[in-house]
């Protein structure tokens, strides 16, 4: 059968055809290659994210965050933060860090960021500071001074002293929260069953982290967000509103109780996932 003149290929319509399929032919390999060095370039290694607690909880207080960390592919770790002394909780963290490879988002809820603020001190691979309703004082400068600064919070009247025998003789004073006040006190919009429980297996702090003066202020130096809690009755949210002020930080306000991990977990997760996407950058 022969072919009608209509659909007779010319010299023009076969010349056309093979431009057009020598461009489809170059946009095919662009497309592999681009493809191949994609499937090649290793995606940006994720920090290490290190949770610190602060006085009268332990690490399960970052439950709700570890698992939304985990989920998005962070790895995380919340060690046990010892509440005996600033300076040696500090000096206790900042060798854990140098057990952490890679670039660290530190995070510090409450006292735990006194702690955080002392140990990354020096330390390179910590790429960010996230405080957590936290304290985040200058050298030199105590919490009590801080506190002083601004209207008393509930949890003064609240705590219940204990002594201890100290290990090289003499007496020191551990604080609790009252076991009745620590709801309202300390975590108002988590569940009474959460809190109760919380209330029973609380960690106390030594009295005299409160009066001990930091050498270092590492805020001064590595970037950091903040989290204020504006219905915070352990920590003025003005105090933290100061504090983070100072420190020139990223800040977030969030409608919760001193106890944001537990109650606004998605909150404090966001949060710290920012500071960490500022250290792939």
């Amino acid at each position: 059968m022969k072919l009608t003149t209509a659909f007779r290929p010319t010299r023009n319509r076969v010349a056309v055809l093979g431009a057009v399929a020598g461009v489809a032919a170059l946009s095919l390999a662009a497309t592999a290659s681009a493809n191949a060095t994609a499937e090649h370039r290793p995606a940006a290694k994720k920090p290490t994210v290190v949770l610190v607690h602060g006085a009268f909880v332990d690490g399960s207080s970052w439950n709700g965050v570890i698992k939304r960390l985990q989920h998005d592919g962070y790895p995380v770790v919340a060690p046990a933060n010892p509440l005996r002394g600033l300076a040696s909780d500090a000096d206790y963290l900042k060798s854990y860090l140098k057990s952490v490879k890679g670039p660290i988002v530190l995070a510090g809820h409450s006292y735990g960021g006194s702690v955080i603020s002392q140990a990354a001190a020096g330390n390179h691979n910590v790429k960010a500071l996230v405080y957590i309703a936290a304290f985040a004082q200058d050298k030199g400068e105590t919490v009590a001074e801080l506190n002083s600064k601004f209207p008393a919070t509930d949890l003064g009247t609240a705590l219940n002293p204990v002594p201890f025998p100290l290990a090289g003789g003499g007496t020191g004073t551990d604080l609790y929260v009252k076991a009745d006040k620590f709801h309202d006190v300390f975590a108002a919009d988590a569940p009474k069953s959460v809190t109760d429980l919380a209330a029973a297996t609380q960690r106390p702090v030594a009295a005299n982290v409160f009066d001990e003066k930091p050498t270092e202020a590492a805020w001064k130096t590595i970037p950091s967000w903040d989290l204020i809690t504006t219905q915070d009755h352990a920590i003025n949210p003005d105090e933290q509103r100061f504090m983070a002020k100072r420190a020139h930080a990223h800040t977030v306000e969030v409608d919760s109780s001193h106890a944001a991990p537990v109650s606004h977990p998605g909150a404090v997760t966001r949060l710290i996932e920012q500071a960490a996407r500022h250290t792939t950058r």
